[in-house]
């Protein structure tokens, strides 16, 4: 698939999805491809970024993700991102650290969820807190600090 297939499959999976302030799904997915393009990353890992929430949100499965005409590389990097049900925090880390170029995928969706423009969309100062928590443990755990 090229980029652009990618993105389409994407936005097209994500129709309608929102985020917790409301906002299309779509705007975080395109940040953080972004955020990989800016940081240096190649065309699989924005691909990967593209699609990085897409099986852990059942936009898509993950028997799609298997036949999908993507490198194993993307592949490998999406099912290192996607969490699993009672898996820690440190057990998901300790994944992405393991599966070469997820990190940085990571590293983009974080700043991303962490933007403090796009926290302060967030109306629930309790979720707003959590959340910022939650971000800064895996900054932490990732070796990325702050952002």
């Amino acid at each position: 698939m090229t980029l652009a297939e990618v993105e389409a499959t994407a936005r097209a999976a994500h129709e309608g999805q929102t985020d917790k302030a409301g906002r299309p799904y779509a705007e975080h997915l395109r940040a953080v491809a972004e955020g990989v393009r800016a940081r240096g990353g190649d065309d699989e890992q924005i691909a990967a970024a593209w699609l990085h929430d897409a099986v852990e949100d059942d936009a898509l499965s993950a028997q799609w993700l298997d036949e999908a005409a993507l490198s194993r590389r993307t592949k490998d990097i999406v099912l290192a991102l996607t969490k699993r049900a009672g898996e820690s925090p440190e057990e998901y880390a300790a994944r992405i650290l393991a599966t070469p170029g997820a990190r940085l995928v990571k590293q983009a969706d974080l700043a991303h969820n962490a933007d403090p423009t796009r926290l302060a969309r967030l109306t629930d100062e309790p979720t707003r807190t959590r959340l910022t928590e939650k971000y800064t443990q895996m900054r932490a755990l990732l070796g990325l600090g702050q952002q």
